[in-house]
């Protein structure tokens, strides 16, 4: 909401670095669309490794953690949550298959926030879906042990008002004042996260909300490769810029550029990796050996053949078991365990190792 009142946006300029950004960002959502009908196999293996990615590193932002032989038959699988973690492990797999399939159909509005918010916590504690009741400062903790308050969000009681502002002033920036939608979508997770409407979960709900918004502006590429995961990964920057943003928030006189431009460049890194996972990478076409060992090279360990086989349609379990057999001789798989349930694990290859395709 603060990002959006007055003229602030409208008459916002950018520096040649960051309108490079958003040029590159326009050839790429181009591009995206031609890996369609060019290959569709490794885009269903990559929208799979995207779920479970994403399901574990936004989690795990937040200290959520669950066992690595877990995650794909939650994520993946119809595998039964056993604790409290697995059950927003699964929970996060349900509202990201629920905005995947329905972003055309649902817009951006305090009931479509609060779903996603129940959705993500499991629908298992007391106030899923419910704004907070009580205020939630964000609190930073020294390595001495001592605490700071770095942020006060909105007070509990003008949350509902503040959400209902932030959603009627993201829309109309983009319909009526012409703002770039890439920019008023940063505006809009930045002020969700400084209104932290819900006592627990924001984080969870703004990379959502990201993922809806990039949605209704032809940006699906976090169908294919984890937001989440890059925002683990640049974790530093992010609490950086997030920091930097929001001085000042309450009077309306932060500064939002330091955030967009975090925000494009992990959208700039995630095309970047749907072309080289979806392009130099490519399989031949026809080649069923190659499909398999493009999957081997990107499936989380450990898996098992069922994983490999899920993500190489068509092709018979005897051949996956002859790529798979073939990778052990030549040092690159390891096998944990035995039987039809046993678990593979791909190992590091080391300097001059030899390395074939299949």
């Amino acid at each position: 909401m603060m990002s959006f009142r007055g003229s602030r946006l409208a008459e916002t300029r950018l520096a040649l670095g960051t309108v490079w950004l958003l040029e590159a960002l326009a050839e790429a959502k181009g591009r995206r669309a031609l890996y369609e009908t060019q290959s569709p196999q490794i885009l269903k293996a990559l929208r799979e490794m995207a779920l479970v990615e994403s399901a574990e590193s936004s989690n795990r932002i937040e200290g959520v953690t669950v066992e690595r032989d877990r995650l794909r038959p939650l994520v993946l699988g119809n595998a039964r949550p056993r604790d409290r973690s697995e059950e927003e492990i699964v929970g996060y797999r349900k509202a990201l298959g629920w905005l995947h399939t329905t972003h055309e159909q649902i817009g951006v509005d305090p009931e479509t926030i609060k779903r996603v918010h129940a959705l993500a916590q499991g629908g298992t504690t007391g106030d899923a879906g419910q704004w907070k009741r009580a205020p939630n400062e964000i609190i930073q903790v020294h390595p001495d042990g001592r605490r700071e308050v770095r942020f006060r969000p909105v007070e509990p009681d003008k949350v509902p008002a503040a959400i209902e502002e932030l959603c009627v002033a993201y829309r109309h920036s983009i319909d009526q004042l012409k703002v770039t939608p890439l920019l008023a979508t940063a505006c809009l997770v930045l002020d969700f996260l400084c209104i932290h409407p819900f006592r627990d979960g924001n984080g969870r709900v703004s990379r959502l909300l990201t993922l809806l918004a990039l949605y209704r502006h032809g940006h699906d590429v976090g169908r294919y490769i984890s937001l989440e995961r890059i925002v683990e990964q640049t974790k530093e920057s992010y609490y950086d810029t997030l920091g930097r943003s929001s001085a000042g928030w309450h009077e309306g006189l932060h500064d939002v550029l330091p955030w967009f431009n975090y925000f494009l460049s992990t959208l700039r890194m995630a095309y970047r990796e749907f072309q080289e996972r979806a392009g130099r990478e490519r399989p031949v076409r026809g080649s069923k050996a190659d499909l398999i060992a493009y999957a081997l090279e990107h499936m989380p360990s450990p898996f098992g053949i069922a994983d490999v086989e899920r993500l190489c349609p068509n092709v018979s379990r005897e051949m996956v078991r002859i790529v798979m057999n073939r990778w052990r001789k030549q040092g690159r798989l390891e096998i944990l365990g035995r039987g039809r349930d046993a678990r593979w694990r791909r190992l590091a290859i080391s300097r001059g190792s030899p390395k074939s395709r299949s």
